[in-house]
């Protein structure tokens, strides 16, 4: 039985795995967008997504701290050149993101075995998604009661139609 037990092994011994994802890592960073399986996708979007998050700016306020990270992450990835690009140009385009650096898109099945292949891809760097959509400001929700902007739209509306009313 497998009670509470998350983790997918994708059939391989630690070490095998490890350094599969961490080259999967290393070329989904490299190329923006990689083909593989659907299993092999999730379990890399669970590996890379906390890679994303200690490359960003606001993560690496002091050199301490960014050099921190940057071990952190080279001691899973292994390869410097993909660190220099995911501290770089990756780390700066999902810089206002809170999350949800990858999407993984299902292209069917592969025709010599049949596996359920997909295509993940780093959102930031795929134009033809984000063409049509507007740059939105981003807001930071929390779960308290916000009231106070409430009240301050509802006086706002009011006042609005009032001097729509006026130039009729």
């Amino acid at each position: 039985m497998r009670h509470g037990k998350k983790f997918n092994h994708l059939g391989r011994t630690a070490s095998h795995r490890k350094a599969m994802l961490a080259n999967m890592a290393c070329s989904l960073i490299e190329h923006k967008r990689i083909n593989t399986t659907v299993a092999k996708a999730k379990a890399l979007k669970q590996f890379v997504e906390p890679l994303i998050t200690k490359s960003k700016a606001e993560n690496n306020q002091t050199t301490e701290k960014g050099t921190h990270n940057r071990r952190i992450v080279f001691s899973k990835l292994r390869n410097k050149y993909a660190i220099t690009e995911l501290f770089g140009t990756v780390a700066e385009k999902v810089g206002d993101r809170p999350g949800g650096y990858t999407r993984i898109i299902k292209l069917g099945n592969r025709l010599g075995d049949n596996a359920d292949m997909a295509m993940i891809e780093l959102v930031d760097f795929n134009e033809v998604y984000n063409a049509g959509k507007p740059k939105k400001k981003s807001t930071r929700r929390s779960r308290r009661g916000g009231g106070k902007k409430a009240e301050a739209v509802a006086p706002a509306a009011e006042t609005a139609t009032k001097t729509d009313d006026s130039e009729e």
